[in-house]
């Protein structure tokens, strides 16, 4: 999981790289092609088509939270910074088990509940960069607010998985996921086909798409997989707490400007959370 929150953290560094040489919902229209193409062969040799309407409305369901978090994922980055998106990110599990508990009746123990808040607390410091003026002026930049938009909607992906989940194998739901996102998003990104010219996008930007479509896509997939009966998926999901501090080691290795020294208590603190995630009970 430490592998799979790495190269989920690169997500948003290689994305803020590319995303103003394409439109995001082609960005993620492309990626989700690749996806599913590269996914697709291997699940229809282990498991078939498996096909139904029913699977597919459901499906479509998950795929619609993906879709609206990665556009706006990929258009906040043209405003913000990679740290502020994956310090944002860390709310999820929060917004996350309040869907949780009016959808699927899941009990928080006082544990993850102690966790949660942590997390909360470090991403409002890592934002406001130790501020308490600008938290009170809630002076947050265009990108931060398009991004927390996506962040509500992908916060009911995991929700929603649990609650439409009907016993297929994941690997073929996780490719229908991509192929009715893939539906959504010939719909969202539709009027950029008449305007966007893709033989004027850079090399640079094809190879960081198949960079997010194999290795935060599939790859990640294959890991959460893996780990989820040994770890259980509280555990699993604790591991987003350290992205913030991963995409800060990344973008100093890439000699970026680092952040003021007031965010690196912020960024303590959401690790602190995620290793209160990783000593409470598997059950909750």
């Amino acid at each position: 999981m430490v592998i799979c929150a790495t190269l989920v953290s690169t997500s948003f560094t290689v994305g803020a790289a590319i995303t103003a040489e394409i439109d995001p919902a082609l960005l993620t229209l492309v990626r989700f092609i690749l996806a599913a193409c590269i996914f697709g062969p291997w699940v229809y040799y282990r498991y078939g088509l498996c096909f139904s309407w029913s699977l597919f409305l459901r499906c479509s369901l998950i795929s619609g939270c993906l879709v609206i978090f990665f556009w706006c994922m990929f258009f906040s980055l043209r405003y913000t910074t990679a740290l502020n998106t994956g310090a944002i990110f860390a709310l999820v599990p929060s917004i996350s088990g309040g869907y949780s508990l009016i959808l699927n009746q899941e009990r928080l123990s006082k544990e993850r509940l102690l966790a949660l808040f942590c997390g909360m607390v470090g991403v409002i410091w890592v934002i406001f960069k130790g501020d308490l003026s600008l938290l009170l002026s809630t002076q947050w930049n265009k990108g931060d607010l398009v991004f927390l938009a996506g962040c509500f909607a992908i916060g009911l992906y995991t929700p929603l998985i649990q609650l439409l989940h009907r016993g297929e194998s994941m690997a073929v739901m996780t490719f229908w996921v991509l192929v009715t996102g893939v539906c959504w998003l010939l719909l969202l990104a539709a009027p950029q086909f008449s305007t966007m010219d893709l033989s004027a996008v850079p090399t640079f930007a094809w190879l960081g798409i198949l960079y997010l479509a194999v290795f935060t896509t599939i790859i990640t997939f294959f890991l959460n997989q893996y780990s989820v009966p040994f770890l259980g998926p509280t555990k699993v999901m604790a591991y987003s707490y350290l992205y913030p501090g991963i995409i800060l080691l990344i973008d100093l290795a890439l000699g970026h400007i680092p952040p003021p020294p007031i965010v690196i208590p912020g960024i303590v603190v959401i690790l602190a959370a995620t290793f209160i995630l990783q000593r409470s009970p598997q059950k909750m």
